[in-house]
């Protein structure tokens, strides 16, 4: 699994950690029951503190996405990721929000931003097909 960090950026090490986790889930490079790293060998391999990798996967697992066993380590849930409910729905819309405002006080139309979440929903089904 190919972990890419940006410490230039402004957004925290374990967020990029947690959407790389997802994105690996997305694109099915990262399958039900596949194992990840230890929390020290995650934090030793990519160079980081252990305790911003316990906090990913801590954020991780309250979500859905990762299990955390004493004696199986930590795994892909093996049930797959739950199903949107109308409660995931809602805290799409909020997180939006913010990128719709912005979008147009940047005077993006409504076509050329619906048309950048589509290429992004279909680089990830694609890259899922092809797995």
């Amino acid at each position: 699994m190919f972990i890419r960090l940006d410490f230039e950026s402004d957004e925290p090490i374990y967020t990029q950690l947690i959407h790389q986790i997802i994105e690996g889930i997305a694109k099915k490079n990262l399958s039900p029951g596949d194992p990840l790293p230890s929390v020290r060998a995650m934090a030793a391999d990519i160079g980081i503190n252990l305790h911003t990798v316990n906090k990913a996967y801590q954020h991780l697992k309250q979500e859905g996405f990762i299990l955390i066993h004493r004696q199986k380590g930590v795994v892909i849930h093996p049930d797959g990721v739950a199903k949107a409910d109308a409660a995931y729905m809602e805290q799409v819309k909020k997180k939006l929000r913010p990128f719709v405002a912005e979008s147009i006080c940047r005077q993006v139309s409504e076509e050329e931003f619906l048309k950048q979440c589509q290429e992004l929903f279909n680089e990830f089904n694609e890259e899922g097909e092809k797995k």
